[in-house]
């Protein structure tokens, strides 16, 4: 028997593929994280949707979520400028999942 201690760690990002629900991510998130950077994580993402709908200047963003101009300046440039395109990645499966829908009031999502 091999002690545990010799397994290959899983990583994040494939821990992840392997939640299933909503209330799992949240509960996997409660235990990794602390609750500020829960508050983090989910400050960021309200950011990112507002800055998707195109509406609000900055400074009304920051009023809505309290999140600073440098954290809304930072979304900003991930969501345009970055490589990754993690952000855009999700919204465009959102609104894919919009249009299935054809919801009238557009769903905020939350961690």
């Amino acid at each position: 028997m091999e002690d545990d201690h010799h397994h290959k760690p899983i990583e994040l990002a494939e821990a992840l593929l392997l939640l299933e629900t909503a209330e799992e991510v949240h509960y996997f998130l409660k235990d990794l994280c602390t609750p500020q950077e829960i508050t983090a994580l989910k400050e960021r993402w309200r950011v990112c949707q507002h800055l998707e709908a195109g509406n609000l200047s900055y400074r009304a963003i920051h009023n809505l979520t309290k999140a600073s101009l440098t954290t809304i300046g930072r979304v900003a440039r991930f969501l345009k400028d970055e490589p990754y395109h993690g952000y855009r990645l999700i919204l465009n499966r959102i609104k894919k999942n919009e249009t299935r829908t054809t919801s009238d009031n557009p769903t905020v999502y939350t961690l």
